[in-house]
């Protein structure tokens, strides 16, 4: 029926299938979240950096 050459390559090619399809859900869930909060802590920077010389002038 199958030769042990291609269970190795069915086996090889669900590992990539799998390790990729879980790739895809942590690009996807993960690294959004990850850009939005350094974009936030940025703008925070800005924010504080944006008061602090304004004290100092006035």
């Amino acid at each position: 029926m199958f030769e042990f050459d291609q269970y190795l390559g069915f086996l090889a090619f669900l590992t990539i299938l799998t390790m990729g399809f879980w790739l895809m859900i942590f690009l996807v869930a993960f690294v959004p979240y990850w850009i939005g909060g350094s974009v936030g802590e940025l703008i925070k920077e800005k924010r504080e950096a944006r008061k602090k010389a304004k004290a100092e002038k006035a």
